[in-house]
Order: structure tokens, then C-alpha cells, then sequence
């Protein structure tokens, strides 16, 4: 089906849109379309990308606060987790892909449990996403079977469902979860087949510290020495590195997911952006999951983003507006290797129309501004070149949540 967007707001002109199959065929001039939007009052934004989530942990939004990382994990997530069935992850993913759909996200890159499951219900919801089922191995050779096992099983799944908006990836969890082996054992598989890697990366000095202290070598040093840093790797955290691990991430084509809200919730440190920025890192924006963040908002991950640079280098002019936009747009594009955060021709049709009649829009001196530091309302979300969400509205969503919230209570009650 093609769809025209009428009258509306791009780069500071009115104009129209175009999208022929899931592609923007053409954007100017007037065209015909199958069906019309009206675009008026409204501006063209490319769909957002949230380059490291947990999407089913929206089960567990609220349910374990003001913990530190490890006891937060060890004592309150891990014990909960353990019961999590395939429906759980079915109606979590749905409520986190109704959620991102409401506010303009249209790609994801997910690492979580029972990634099957994860896949039907982005089937269902029309976004783009990257699933990574979770490896452990904890060092325990039955165990990293096991996860082998599950991750062949949800590649092969995945991949079976024929859809170039879903793609699989590999998610080994963290250093301190995953043996060399089973890190040795997923860099050949992503080679052999052709698959990117989501990996939690120096989240917390403890972490690095106590790796120091097991292997008397550095995180990136110990990556490197076995091969693991490649251009299929996307990093999340990524905060406690020197300046030669960053050029090292640099010169191995490593990307990194900078996930602000969840980092200063759980006091895991201030992500180094100016080193970032300084040797030309792709650094593109995730929320992290619902439990260590409580939403996936991209938009309020934007303006956290810039505003911890700010307040912690005591420089306004840290993360400027248009840095953390493409952040959120074109360099995760980059990232995931998909060809969409821009609104051009020939450009994957992800498209959102954010509403300028709003009060926390008026007066609009600078859109990205007010996209960044206020309060947008998305409108319209297109995906693929399907239409996900107009006037605000995304078909069953009433039913999706009553669910979830059933599903919720029961997993942290029983």
C-alpha cells in the first residue's frame, strides 16, 4: 500500500511524503497514494532507535527501586526472573512495543529471555527490531550448552519467520556472566553466521576492578586478546574506559549504546561522552530495561543525555541538541546496519509525526530544541511502511495492558 503524508513539516519546509511499499519513494511534489494523511500541524521526524533494551522487563517496571546493581540483581531481578514463561515475555514484549510505539520509537535492539516469544509479539506490533536471547554460562559447562541450545534455537526461529524487520542477534549478558569460552564460542557463531552482538560492557567500576583483580588484565584488553571486539559488536554502558580502550573500540569498529537514565538510577557512573566524541565512537541511545529506567521513552532519554553532560562537566555547551538527536536516529541507524534515521528518498519508512499544536510545542523557535528539552506528543508512527499509531491511537492497546498488568501481578506475587 502506499501512503502520502500531506502538508507536513520537514527540516523547516512544508512538504509531502511519499512511501511506496516500506520504502520513502519520493519527497516534494504532490502525489497519489492509496491513502492520505494529513500532515498539518505536524512535523516529520525519522523512527527513533533504542539501541539496548530488555523490552519484556516492563513486567517489572516499579517493582524493585533504589537497589545497587548486583544486589538489585542477585537479590530482586535473577530470583523473579527464574519464573518468567514464554507468555510472560509474549505479553511483556507487546506492553514495551505499545509503549515505544506511543512515543515514536520504531526500532529496538532487545536481549532478554525466551526471545521466540519476543518475536511473535513484534510480529503482531509492526516494529523493527533485534533480538538476542540471553547466554550465561557462569562458567559452568552444562550451563553454556544449555544456552547454546536455546540461542541456535532462537536464530533459527527467528529467522524463519521471514521478516526483514526482525532480525536475530547474539546476547552474551556481561563478562562477569559469560566464560571466555562461551564469549570464544559466540564471536565464531556471529562470523559464521552473519549476526550482530549485544553486550553489556564496564557498567560499573566494581566490574572492572574485580575483573582486574581475577585476571590481573583490563576488560578491553582481555576482549581484544581474544577477538571478541569486531564490527559486530554493540556495547551497552560502556563507562568506565580509558582513553586507549576507547581508541582500541574505535580501530575494531565497536559500537556503543549510551543508556543515561539507567546508569544514574542505579549510580553506575557518568558515561565519558567527550572521550567518546573525541576519537569519533559511534555512540547511539538506549533506555535499558523498565526495571533499571521505568519507561522507554527515547525522547526523555534525550534530554537526560544531554543533561548529565551538561551538569557534570559544568559546560552548557556538552551533548549539544542535534548530537543527541542523531544519537537517537542516524547513529543508531549505523549501529544495527539498517538504513533508516533519516527522512530521504530510498530510506527505510520509518517515519513518526510529532503534533506542533501542543502547548509544550508553542512557541516553536527550534524543533529539534523542543523535541529534546520539552515534551513532544507523537501523533502518527509508521513502521515498515505500515501506519502503527494514528491521531494517538494504537489498535487493542486497552487489552494489552489490562493483560500485562494481569501477567505483571501475578509473576512478582506467586
Amino acid at each position: 500500500m502506499s501512503i502520502l503524508i500531506k502538508n507536513v513539516l520537514l527540516d523547516g519546509k512544508r512538504t509531502h511524503i511519499l512511501i511506496e511499499d516500506n520504502i520513502i519513494s519520493k519527497i516534494g511534489e504532490t502525489q497519489r497514494a492509496d491513502y492520505e494523511i494529513d500532515g498539518m500541524d505536524k512535523v516529520a521526524l525519522p523512527g527513533l532507535i533504542n539501541t539496548h533494551t530488555h523490552a519484556a522487563m516492563t513486567l517489572l517496571r516499579g517493582y524493585a527501586d533504589d537497589y545497587p546493581l548486583q544486589q538489585w540483581l542477585e537479590e530482586k531481578i535473577w530470583p523473579v526472573e527464574k519464573k518468567l514463561t514464554t507468555e510472560d515475555i509474549y505479553w511483556g514484549v507487546k506492553l514495551a512495543c505499545l509503549e515505544m510505539i506511543k512515543t515514536g520509537t520504531t526500532t529496538f535492539n532487545d536481549m532478554y529471555w525466551f526471545e521466540k516469544s519476543a518475536a511473535d509479539a513484534v510480529k503482531e506490533m509492526g516494529l523493527r527490531a533485534f533480538l538476542a536471547e540471553a547466554f550465561f554460562d557462569f562458567g559452568q559447562e552444562d550451563v553454556r550448552k544449555e544456552s547454546i541450545k536455546r540461542t541456535e534455537e532462537a536464530v533459527k526461529y527467528i529467522r524463519s519467520l521471514g521478516l526483514e524487520r526482525i532480525q536475530p542477534a547474539l546476547g552474551p549478558h556481561a563478562p562477569y556472566t559469560v566464560s571466555k569460552e562461551g564469549l570464544e564460542w559466540v564471536r565464531d557463531f556471529a562470523e559464521r553466521e552473519n549476526l550482530l552482538i549485544h553486550f553489556h560492557l564496564a557498567e560499573t567500576k566494581k566490574e572492572i576492578d574485580n575483573f582486574i583483580k581475577k585476571t590481573g588484565m583490563r576488560l578491553i584488553e582481555f576482549l581484544d586478546k581474544i577477538s571478541f571486539l569486531s564490527r559486530r559488536l554493540i556495547i551497552a554502558h560502556a563507562i568506565w574506559l580509558n582513553d586507549e580502550e576507547v581508541k582500541l573500540l574505535v580501530k575494531r569498529g565497536v559500537k556503543v549504546s549510551h543508556n543515561p537514565v539507567s546508569n544514574m538510577k542505579l549510580a553506575s557512573g557518568v558515561f565519558p561522552y567527550k572521550l567518546m566524541k573525541q576519537h569519533d565512537v559511534v555512540v547511539s541511545l538506549g533506555t535499558d530495561g523498565c526495571a533499571s529506567n521505568n519507561n522507554l521513552n527515547m525522547f526523555e532519554e534525550m534530554k537526560f543525555a544531554s543533561l548529565l553532560q551538561k551538569v557534570h562537566s559544568m559546560d552548557p555547551t556538552a551533548l549539544p541538541k542535534d548530537e543527541v538527536f542523531r544519537m537517537a536516529t542516524i547513529n543508531g541507524a549505523k549501529a544495527l546496519g539498517i538504513n533508516a534515521g533519516e527522512i530521504k528518498e530510498s530510506k527505510l519508512a520509518d517515519i513518526i509525526l510529532v503534533d506542533l499544536n501542543t502547548p509544550s510545542f508553542a512557541p516553536n523557535h527550534d524543533v529539534i530544541s523542543n523535541l529534546v528539552y520539552s515534551i513532544p506528543k507523537v501523533d502518527t508512527v509508521i513502521c515498515d511502511g505500515k501506519i502503527l499509531m494514528e491521531n494517538g491511537k494504537v489498535p487493542d492497546e486497552e487489552e494489552i495492558i489490562k493483560h500485562a498488568e494481569r501477567i505483571a501481578k501475578k509473576l512478582v506475587e506467586g
